[in-house]
């Protein structure tokens, strides 16, 4: 019997993307990949199709009532959902949004309940999900909602990008790059600085992390020739991080920190921006790259890719960055079990 903590659990995704074709791809390959025990919920019958019209070798093991001690390491696990699904592959359909949300809920509750030890999640259309009611702007926001109405705990959800050999974190995100000088407060940078230490100590085990702040402007502002942002804003952030024995490094020109040499000096690099945090992780370690949410009262990773519609069904999708998030996964919850 597979020892609950060492057990990932996978969400769905959106049926007609490329996640659960990659995760059988990844399965006949897993002692090539080095891949953890885990288990996915979906409809079986739907798994068992795409298996079939994909010619994968898939040995299906259907876990009935959830009960997770009928899972088996040589074998594909699945928690059927409890819904019909007949995706077509590179077709989305908002008719199995509901099923799309109900995996992740469900993923969830069973870390809730001490059923598994860590999440997956497989990608997802927001289109998809608006169109059927989702009111939440994605993924990293509802796993906010679900970590106060699931665990009592409210959430500081943070994005950490982890490849093979640098990770960053940006400390804003998904904004225009005109609003990230207003957006990148003091408040902003100390919160997402000590969440990220926080899960680098007990997830990571790096007993004092070493966090390097990457600058705003060109030259981290050249002592204010180029910009006051580091001066006025950063440099107050980190000595108030430092007060706290937070060992936060910085702010250095973001565009000699990501070398061979600079990387050493640190753990994780905090980029002032999207872009400034995703262009080096991309460019060292492409295929690898997962994405963490750190702040959470649970384990949560991604591959970091979408739903590729137009390679679903092809099979010649690349499984390399959700086998990476799978032993990730694994690592961190048994590092958090420590």
């Amino acid at each position: 019997m597979l020892n609950p903590a060492e057990l990932v659990v996978v969400t769905m995704g959106d049926p007609a993307g490329i996640g659960p074709e990659l995760l059988m791809q990844a399965w006949c390959e897993r002692y090539k990949r080095n891949l953890p025990a885990f288990y996915c919920l979906a409809d079986p019958l739907h798994m068992q199709a795409l298996a079939a019209q994909l010619e994968l070798p898939v040995d299906f093991q259907i876990i009935e009532d959830g009960d997770l001690s009928q899972a088996q390491v040589d074998r594909f696990n699945v928690v059927p959902l409890g819904g019909s699904v007949a995706a077509t592959c590179g077709k989305p359909d908002p008719a199995y949004g509901h099923l799309v949300v109900k995996s992740i809920d469900m993923a969830v509750e069973h870390l809730h309940e001490g059923r598994c030890g860590a999440m997956v999640t497989n990608p997802i259309s927001k289109k998809v999900l608006y169109d059927c009611g989702f009111k939440q702007p994605g993924h990293t926001e509802y796993l906010g909602d679900l970590s106060a109405s699931v665990f009592g705990v409210e959430a500081e959800p943070v994005m950490l990008l982890a490849g093979p050999e640098l990770m960053t974190i940006p400390l804003t995100v998904h904004i225009p790059l005109a609003d990230v000088p207003s957006a990148l407060t003091q408040q902003r940078i100390v919160r997402v600085a000590r969440v990220a230490h926080r899960d680098l100590q007990s997830r990571f085990g790096i007993a004092r992390p070493r966090l390097a702040f990457a600058g705003l402007n060109p030259h981290a502002g050249e002592s204010g020739a180029m910009g006051e942002e580091e001066i006025t804003v950063m440099a107050p952030a980190l000595a108030q991080l430092q007060s706290e024995g937070i060992n936060a490094l910085g702010p250095y020109p973001a565009d000699t920190m990501f070398h061979g040499r600079a990387r050493a000096g640190y753990d994780v690099a905090l980029a002032a921006y999207h872009d400034q945090a995703l262009i080096p992780v991309k460019t060292i370690g492409f295929d690898e790259s997962v994405n963490v949410t750190l702040g959470l009262p649970f384990i949560r990773v991604s591959p970091d890719h979408g739903t590729a519609f137009d390679l679903a069904g092809s099979g010649k999708g690349n499984p390399d960055s959700l086998s990476a998030a799978l032993r990730l996964a694994a690592t961190m919850a048994k590092t958090e079990s420590v």
